[in-house]
């Protein structure tokens, strides 16, 4: 056969091998969609023009002014946090009478869109501290007419919200709430060598990895993929739940941002992409209530990273929860299994609410009905 047929013959088989997987993973997103009432998609402007969008679950009847923001992580969007009960956190505070604000960072889910002139991957961490989190912060006193909120972050959420605290807006945060956040990334080779993967595979602008997590989401829970354990013990976490979320929750990774990681990991720091600012250092100033919680078993934040984040502070009102069976709890908690693990909903979140409800400003009962 002429090598231009065999060229032909080639391009139909890819052409035909494309239309399938496409067909397949529209399939698969159906399938695994997260159902029940949807919360309401706010938006708002950052400083620099960029626009969020910030997702608000109302409490059926509000017993605390102070709402809740709910930051996710690297790689993952609002699902972090507003997942299918009895695997969502919002869903659980929004019932305990605190309403709920759950960001999208912006290059993620409903937030991807930039201003004129601006890339979709153009932004660091500094921008989710700088203005993304005031921005988020505004919004969420603005909808509830509160003085103050609570910040609960993810991994890098809780590092955002570090930043946050130590900026011109830390006055309007009536606490920290810190879970799996890594402010110590001690610089391991196989840490060094996956970051240094991930910023290769982001050139020129991010890794959209979305797509072959949703490919790949119905064989979960029967085979693991390689280095899934860095992110989540698969055993901790029910079958169909992982599916979901490796449909629902994957995000696009700047290159910027994983750089920015890369010179945290090299260096073992906490800091900003022009490397001025230490926001590690300026942990030991805030004053404000931190509530540091950490999972036994994360490779990511380990108990001895959260330990030490937790000798850094000297506000009156911290205090330290390392999950785990040496404590008592059912499991050894991974990175994700602190929201996603089978003993979450009944060992991390009551610690979460009971912390929140001993700080937050109770409404009066006419006001909390209203």
């Amino acid at each position: 056969m002429p090598y231009g047929q065999w060229a032909l013959w080639g391009l139909a088989a890819a052409a035909v091998l494309l239309l399938v997987n496409v067909a397949w993973v529209l399939l698969v997103r159906r399938w695994y969609r997260l159902k029940g009432p949807l919360p309401d998609m706010l938006r708002v402007q950052c400083a620099d023009g960029w626009e969020l969008t910030v997702h608000a679950r109302r409490a059926p009847v509000r017993r605390f002014a102070e709402p809740v923001l709910l930051c996710h992580g690297l790689a993952a969007n609002r699902f972090t946090f507003d997942f299918e009960p009895p695997y969502s956190v919002a869903h659980y505070l929004t019932e305990a009478g605190f309403d709920c604000f759950s960001v999208e960072w912006r290059g993620t889910g409903h937030s991807q869109r930039p201003p004129r002139g601006r890339r979709p991957t153009d932004f660091t961490v500094d921008d989710h501290i700088n203005h993304d989190g005031p921005a988020l912060l505004e919004l969420a006193l603005k909808e509830t007419g509160a003085k103050q909120a609570f910040w609960l972050g993810h991994s890098l959420g809780g590092l955002v919200g570090y930043g946050v605290a130590q900026g011109p807006d830390g006055g309007k945060l009536a606490g920290l709430l810190e879970l799996g956040a890594p402010v110590y990334l001690k610089s391991e080779p196989f840490l060094r060598t996956l970051i240094s993967l991930g910023v290769r595979a982001a050139w020129p602008g991010s890794i959209r990895q979305s797509w072959v997590s949703a490919s790949m989401a119905p064989f979960l829970g029967y085979l693991a993929l390689p280095l899934s354990d860095i992110v989540v013990n698969p055993r901790h976490v029910p079958p169909r739940v992982l599916r979901q979320l490796s449909v629902n929750m994957m995000a696009a990774m700047s290159r910027k941002v994983l750089l920015q990681f890369q010179d945290w990991i090299s260096h073992d720091a906490f800091r900003s992409y022009d490397r001025k600012t230490d926001w590690r250092a300026g942990i030991a100033k805030l004053q404000l209530p931190v509530l540091v919680m950490g999972g036994s078993a994360d490779r990511l934040a380990t108990a001895a990273n959260v330990e030490a984040q937790y000798a850094l502070l000297t506000s009156p009102d911290r205090t330290l929860h390392v999950f785990g069976r040496d404590r008592g709890d059912k499991m050894d908690y991974g990175h994700g299994d602190l929201i996603f693990g089978t003993g979450a909903p009944m060992e991390v979140y009551p610690v979460i609410r009971e912390w929140l409800e001993q700080r937050a400003t109770p409404l009066p009962p006419t006001s909390a009905q209203g």
